[in-house]
């Protein structure tokens, strides 16, 4: 059986090359490009991908165009924050070499940050949605950020057992851009609900204690308590966009200055 990898990316040309290097053992290549300024769509397209051009209306529609993109009976999904290890490539081919026994199939990931591998945060091993799948078994939900998803199969779905590489992140510019993109985009799932500066602060710092405690991030070191605090930044500035949203607080205003005795003709 054939394979289509397909990748979402957006002004990613610092990181788009390593992620089709991963896969260049599939049957073809798509990037779901949203019309990158930089040379994402040029970088892919020297390395064979096939470039498809998506405006972003949130990530599940994205990811939805993207699956429609694909012409083979199987996806393998990455973000360019990803890639595949030799160990998931093989273990991937030998499930479409046979009969596979599920449709979909969860790939666990394994974090790296700060220099050093995440065993805790909940980072390691932690999932997304399936990234291994038959066409036409899957759909996204069509949220702007954080979507899941509906199988479309009655059988579950499985669990690789070996992990694809996650670097969510370059260096700490990026997690301050990361963290600002997804609470404005994370804020849009907040619009039926009245929400408080209170509200914000208290579900901000339910996520740094559930990070950094309850999922035991503090044996990770300065690498866990910075996941937990850009938790922390993350849904606190999501409840405060939407706070900010629901009170339309108007901009102080005031007349021309001119200099004393001048006429507002002049």
């Amino acid at each position: 059986m054939k394979l289509s990898a397909y990748i979402i990316a957006y002004n990613e040309a610092k990181k788009i090359a390593v992620t089709i290097n991963s896969v260049l053992w599939a049957d073809e290549i798509i990037v779901a490009d949203s019309h990158s300024t930089d040379e994402t769509a040029q970088i892919a397209r020297d390395l064979g991908a096939r470039i498809v051009q998506i405006p972003f209306r949130g990530f599940g529609h994205l990811r939805n165009q993207a699956i429609q993109s694909c012409t083979h009976e199987w996806i393998f999904s990455l973000d360019t924050d990803e890639q595949c290890t030799p160990e998931v490539r093989d273990e991937i081919l030998k499930i479409l070499s046979g009969t596979p026994i599920h449709d979909a199939y969860l790939v666990p990931r394994k974090n790296y940050f700060m220099g050093r591998w995440i065993k805790h945060s909940g980072w390691y091993p932690n999932f997304r949605q399936p990234q291994l799948f038959k066409k036409g078994c899957m759909k996204y939900l069509e949220s702007p950020v954080h979507e899941g998803y509906e199988l479309l199969t009655a059988k579950p779905a499985g669990r690789l057992e070996h992990a694809i590489w996650q670097i969510p992140f370059r260096d700490f510019e990026e997690v301050v851009k990361k963290a600002n993109r997804y609470s404005s985009l994370g804020s849009t799932k907040l619009a039926d609900r009245r929400v408080s500066m209170g509200t914000a602060l208290w579900h901000g710092m339910w996520s740094f204690l559930k990070h950094y405690i309850a999922k035991r991030g503090f044996l990770d070191g300065w690498p866990g308590f910075v996941i937990a605090f850009g938790n922390f930044e993350g849904t606190f500035y999501r409840y405060a966009k939407r706070f900010e949203q629901q009170e339309l607080w108007p901009l102080p205003t005031q007349a021309p200055l001119r200099r004393p005795g001048d006429s507002p003709s002049k």
